[in-house]
């Protein structure tokens, strides 16, 4: 029986909740500025624009395209010493902005934070591919990627319960601290054997029975040649032009991140266009997140292992359907009245959806691609929903604003967060053809492997 076949034992487990608590503390401090947006944005005097730049391509496009190599690398070094090198420099350097006194000293910082945050997820995943089986994957993905509603969520709790006591400036110290502690348990945490590896190696021990054991050992590892970068990068290549599921599952991926991307000024949009008391929303939004946010990624994550099983039709399909009734109730709730239950539905809809979504892709991808270049493919999967859906969503949303507003238009974060709604249907039609084609494509990987 091989791994694949096996389950998990309970310090797999362990290692995915601490790997999710790390993703967690991930997206609390990548978050934290759009959390604190009714704070940060007049105390620095910032533009929508300027505003859309930091949170936007500033920290996305070092994050995108450092995330690329880190992929590489963590499918070349020792992972969990890289992940607490990431760990350990986004935390600083999370401590450091809140010294910031204005857009250039605020920005500096925020570009090489997502040097250090483009470690975490590729490495990740590459670490959990080796330690679930294929059919728990999803739900291991699932897991994981908790981290992004829950960080969303205790950013917004940061924000309620620990702004009043120390202020904005001393809550990015904190978390900054936090992050430190928690790096220099990683650092001794030991690497997890890359299941390929290991398999590869008993094929090779089988072959060489008649020989000795030291020699055999010694021939095994030699025979065990990693890839070379420029290979890596010719696989990845070579997997998206025999795959078609797997492009239109990173091309839906995108598309649906440029809603992700607006929403980054929502706390803007509560307090200005909704009547919001700044504290007051924090908390609300914060406690709709964290229970929208892990119910989706728990559904998302079992129900799109269970749908792969009973239908036999991609994980894709799955969140197809999961846009196609959800995504009305996230136009209408913009525009119903903010004391009404369906305002407040609205938001636990939107993150929900959210915590569907990061499971089953991430699966997907992992699934259609030959195991040594899981890392990177993950990283090519970050950078595309990074720079090209965050990218396009946060930046042009601040730009859309500013325009808006000098144009005299009514309720301008309204408009473009509608606008942004509906650019993001796109990955409707894309997750569907991938969800089709899923299947196929998987088998024609495993029997070019085989």
């Amino acid at each position: 029986m091989t791994q694949d076949d096996q389950g998990a034992s309970a310090g797999d487990y362990g290692f995915l909740m601490f790997l999710t608590l790390l993703n967690v503390m991930n997206f609390v401090d990548r978050q934290l500025l759009a959390s604190f947006a009714n704070w940060i944005v007049p105390d620095l005097g910032l533009s929508n624009t300027q505003f859309g730049l930091l949170t936007g391509l500033i920290f996305i496009f070092f994050y995108s395209v450092a995330g690329v190599f880190m992929g590489v690398l963590a499918d070349r070094v020792n992972r969990t010493r890289l992940i607490a090198a990431g760990l350990a420099l986004w935390s600083a350097l999370t401590a450091l902005s809140g010294m910031a006194k204005g857009f250039v000293s605020l920005a500096i910082p925020r570009l090489f934070i997502g040097v250090g945050e483009s470690i975490m997820t590729p490495t990740a995943m590459s670490l959990l591919a080796d330690r679930f089986p294929a059919s728990r994957l999803g739900f291991a993905s699932g897991v994981y990627y908790m981290g992004v509603p829950v960080g969303v969520a205790a950013s917004l709790f940061v924000v309620a319960y620990l702004e009043p006591i120390l202020g904005w400036r001393g809550c990015f110290y904190a978390l900054g601290a936090v992050g430190l502690v928690l790096a220099a348990i990683m650092f001794f945490l030991k690497e997890t054997p890359r299941k390929h590896e290991v398999e590869a190696l008993a094929k090779k021990q089988a072959e060489k029975q008649a020989e000795k054991q030291a020699t055999e050992a010694g021939e095994a590892a030699a025979a065990i040649q990693r890839p070379t970068v420029k290979e890596m990068l010719a696989i990845l290549l070579e997997a998206f032009q025999n795959s078609p599921a797997l492009l239109m599952t990173v091309l839906g991926g995108v598309a649906f991140h440029f809603i992700l991307g607006a929403a980054t000024f929502e706390q803007l949009w509560f307090v200005q266009e909704r009547g919001f008391d700044r504290t007051a929303i924090a908390e609300l939004s914060g406690w709709l997140a964290f229970a929208g946010g892990i119910a989706g990624n728990l559904f998302g994550g079992v129900g799109g292992d269970w749908f792969l099983r009973k239908t036999g039709m991609g994980r894709p399909m799955f969140l197809f359907w999961i846009m196609l009734i959800l995504t009305p109730i996230s136009l209408y709730y913009r525009v119903v009245e903010p004391t009404s239950l369906f305002f407040m539905f609205g938001i636990f809809i939107g993150y929900f959806q959210l915590g569907c979504f990061y499971g089953p892709t991430f699966a997907t991808v992992q699934e259609l691609v030959p195991p040594q270049i899981r890392g990177t493919v993950v990283a090519f999967y970050i950078l595309s929903l990074n720079f090209f859906g965050l990218g396009l969503g946060v930046t042009g949303g601040g730009i859309v604003v500013d325009w808006m507003i000098a144009e005299g238009i009514a309720e301008p974060y309204t408009m473009t967060l509608l606008a942004f709604t509906a650019l993001s249907l796109i990955a409707i039609p894309l997750f569907y053809f991938a969800g089709r084609r899923f299947e196929r494509d998987r088998e024609a990987l495993y029997a070019s492997l085989a």
